[in-house]
């Protein structure tokens, strides 16, 4: 099981995710109230801005507080520069 960092140390598994997506067009956003509706929604932003929304095949949506982007470099095994928010 290979684990992936989403940002202030919270991990996900890599086999376990399905798609990164950001947050912004309206099926994503239906998508997570309807998981937060059913309990299956995962908030690991720390109360910042979601940048990413990680579709897992458990029917669980997590929220990133990182570019969908520095997610897909981290899955490929490249790290990319920490931003400031991240840091914090």
């Amino acid at each position: 099981m290979r684990l992936v960092n989403i940002g202030f140390g919270n991990m996900i598994s890599a086999g376990r995710l399905i798609a990164i997506v950001g947050p912004d067009s309206a099926p994503v956003k239906r998508m997570v109230q309807e998981a937060r509706e059913a309990g299956n929604l995962i908030d690991a932003t720390y109360g910042r801005r979601t940048r990413a929304v990680l579709i897992m095949d458990s029917d669980h949506i997590v929220l990133s507080a990182l570019q969908p982007e520095t997610v897909s470099a981290r899955m490929g095994g490249k790290e990319t520069e920490a931003s400031e928010e991240e840091l914090t």
